[in-house]
């Protein structure tokens, strides 16, 4: 049986909900991950309010769509982020400014989550967590080993009481391992993964984007950490690295040629979906495959419909016999 295949309405929250879900099943998906910002959903309504919840389930369920996921990351970056001015995008404007506030905001927004995705049947609630430490990612001047361990305490110390609903209410959190978050390559997901053994609702979001760039091979992170892999982006990216460019994107806004990378439509960039969908087999994964669009030199509606037929192609199950059990006598 083929998973399901969604999109993520985090790059179309500028659209109506209905209009939303309308694309969606013209573009050919099945289903939606949907942002809690914009013009999405409201967790807290969601969280408060059964006559919202039962709008949002009408809605999916007039274009033929079903919902799994919610996302909930440009929250979930202010729960662990430190001071930064670049947050007053995210939370609410009467906010701006106001560090601690908007801190304490994001921790209550991520508890609604956990009850609007289990109030609208999603199992799952993609996000970030921020992190206090990356802005200390290059070695200079000198990070010491306990200023790291600190970061990853603050973090643990922060997202726990978060956990505890989201543990109540029966719904997964999944972090999507990315640069400015706590867990951003290999060996910071272990170290992250092992800080928070105890708690399984704890665990990733795999979206091979943001490992290609880095040099991780995303099949092998995925086949790593599979157990605690609770739901899968198709997302692409392209390095281009031409001897003048570099990884670190030269303070340059994506979509520019003169980036050693950018993100890619799925199927336009590096990563070899085909390994992917063969470790998901091997572990039996059957949740979503949701598109997370992002391709600043592609026309989104062009990208999204190209998209899904794209992961609809990629998508195989494994075989149920031997392929030469066959030839016998």
């Amino acid at each position: 049986m083929a998973r399901l295949v969604t999109i993520f309405t985090a790059q179309w929250a500028d659209l109506d909900f209905e209009t939303m879900c309308r694309k969606a099943q013209e573009m050919g998906y099945e289903g939606l991950e949907i942002a809690c910002w914009g013009n999405q959903l409201d967790p807290e309504r969601a969280a408060k309010d059964d006559a919202y919840v039962e709008e949002i389930k009408a809605t999916l369920a007039k274009y033929g769509l079903q919902c799994q996921a919610l996302g909930a990351h440009i929250i979930g970056q202010c729960v662990g982020d430190g001071p930064d001015p670049r947050l007053d995008n995210f939370a609410p404007p009467q906010l701006a400014g106001r560090s601690a506030e908007i801190r304490e905001w994001a921790v209550q927004q991520m508890k609604y989550c956990a009850v609007a995705a289990k109030k609208l049947g999603a199992y799952v609630v993609t996000g970030f967590t921020g992190s206090p430490i990356w802005k200390y990612l290059y070695s200079f001047p000198q990070t010491s080993e306990e200023l790291v361990e600190s970061g990853f305490e603050e973090i643990y110390q922060l997202w726990s009481p978060i956990l505890d609903v989201f543990r109540d209410n029966g719904i997964k959190f999944a972090l999507e391992v990315h640069p400015g978050e706590i867990a951003f390559d290999y060996y910071s997901t272990k170290r992250l993964l092992e800080k928070f053994a105890s708690r399984p609702e704890f665990g990733l979001n795999f979206d091979p984007s943001h490992l290609i760039w880095q040099g991780i091979t995303p099949h092998v992170f995925l086949n790593d950490f599979m157990d605690r892999v609770y739901h899968v982006h198709i997302k692409d990216a392209a390095v281009t690295l031409d001897g003048r460019t570099g990884l670190l994107g030269s303070h340059i806004d994506f979509g520019d040629l003169r980036r050693g990378w950018n993100f890619r439509s799925p199927g336009h960039g590096d990563v070899n979906f085909e390994e992917i969908i063969r470790t998901l087999n091997a572990h039996n994964y059957q949740g979503p495959l949701s598109v997370e669009w992002e391709d600043s030199g592609m026309d989104r509606e062009f990208g999204g419909k190209e998209a899904a037929a794209f992961v609809k192609k990629i998508d195989f199950a494994p075989s149920a016999i031997k392929f030469d059990d066959a030839i016998k006598q």
